[in-house]
């Protein structure tokens, strides 16, 4: 079982986004690869200590990891977090150390002063669902437009920063002089330049290329809800990470079925008759059709509920239920012979109403749907 965001910073779950802060950084310091060469538990913890800061530190992440946990945030193509890599590490959260570790904070592959990793842009894309995928979960492939690096392309260590990806520059202040380091203009913090362009590649040796991605989408996810599926956005020049594609959700409403949480709804609509004599209706959920019996003399207002057939939970505790409403229909317009009847019923004693205290009120019935 994966272990806690909160545990692994060692804050409360109210920690204020200071202390969240102040709590990664103790942490990075403590099992950064600097001070434990070679160390694999260490590493594993370096890297840990930023996947839970990556969400922790993100207010919509960490609102989504509180409501859903770490089903929101599961590495097989689901939401962000899972397997982050070192590059990842160095290149989002770098600054955290100011000069804990001397100069520039470098990035794998050279740790004080080695070559920077650049990553690759995002890209972004807008998936539709309908109420059967979203319940259930659906592995979707799209064509995805990506930048990658051409055949034949080759790279050189960049002359203006050395390879390093970084230009130091030391300034004299009324305070003594400082040293600061910026990317380098020239390679954009690669430490690479181009050498051989293939033709049709662009300034970075890059082409632009289509891919067919798949993406698995997991149940119960919600309208506006982005995924981030690793390494598919575009390629970096020279020995860079690609970036990553973010699958922006977007459900399409079904006809009849109205989905609040994990629960769905259906209004059924009935007639007098059918009320006063019972029936069996046919009804849509999720995956066809499903008859239900209606009790001879049912309310109108009354809830039926149909137990696991709404939508499955995201964080895999089991589904949602699907609550009918039934509803009598009045009819507007009746004829002589119908109008006759029913002024007899009138003053009839099986057509006045005799609520039981099992007749639930409106407000209880409201209670009940969200209990």
């Amino acid at each position: 079982m994966k272990e806690d965001f909160y545990e692994i910073l060692g804050v409360s779950k109210g920690a204020s986004a200071a202390e969240i802060k102040k709590a990664y950084r103790k942490k990075a310091i403590e099992y950064h690869p600097d001070k434990n060469p070679g160390d694999a538990k260490a590493e594993d913890m370096f890297k840990k200590a930023a996947e839970a800061y990556e969400v922790l530190g993100d207010p919509d992440k960490r609102a989504k990891y509180d409501q859903f946990g770490h089903a929101a945030f599961d590495g097989s193509g689901g939401f962000g977090g899972g397997g982050m890599n070192m590059d990842d590490i160095f290149s989002q959260f770098g600054d955290i150390f100011g000069g804990a570790f001397g100069g520039g904070f470098s990035g794998f592959g050279g740790f004080g002063g080695g070559q920077r990793r650049v990553k690759g842009s995002n890209l972004r894309i807008r998936v539709k669902l309908n109420l059967e995928e979203v319940a259930h979960g659906v592995e979707k492939k799209v064509k995805v437009r990506r930048k990658v690096q051409a055949n034949g392309v080759t790279y050189k260590t960049c002359p203006t920063c050395n390879g390093t990806g970084q230009i130091t520059k030391i300034t004299n202040t009324i305070l003594g002089r400082m040293q600061t380091a910026t990317a380098c203009s020239t390679c954009g913090g690669s430490g690479q330049t181009i050498d051989k362009r293939p033709a049709g590649a662009d300034a970075q040796g890059l082409i632009m290329e289509e891919e067919t991605v798949s993406i698995k989408i997991p149940p119960g996810v919600e309208d506006g809800m982005q995924l981030k599926v690793a390494g598919k956005g575009n390629s970096a020049p020279g020995n860079g990470v690609p970036g990553d594609l973010l699958v922006a959700i977007e459900t399409v409403e079904h006809e009849t079925l109205k989905r609040e949480g994990d629960n769905l709804h259906y209004d059924l609509y009935i007639s007098f008759s059918e009320a006063v004599l019972g029936s069996s209706k046919e009804i849509d959920a999720i995956g066809g059709k499903v008859r239900i019996k209606l009790e001879a003399g049912i309310q109108s207002g009354k809830i039926l509920r149909l137990r696991g057939k709404g939508i499955t939970s995201l964080n895999g505790y089991g589904s949602g239920d699907l609550l009918v409403h039934v509803n009598v229909w009045t009819p507007k317009e009746v004829n002589k012979e119908q109008k006759e009847f029913f002024e007899r019923m009138q003053n009839d004693e099986n057509f006045t109403p005799k609520p039981e205290k099992s007749d639930k009120s409106f407000f209880e019935k409201v209670k009940d749907m969200f209990s």
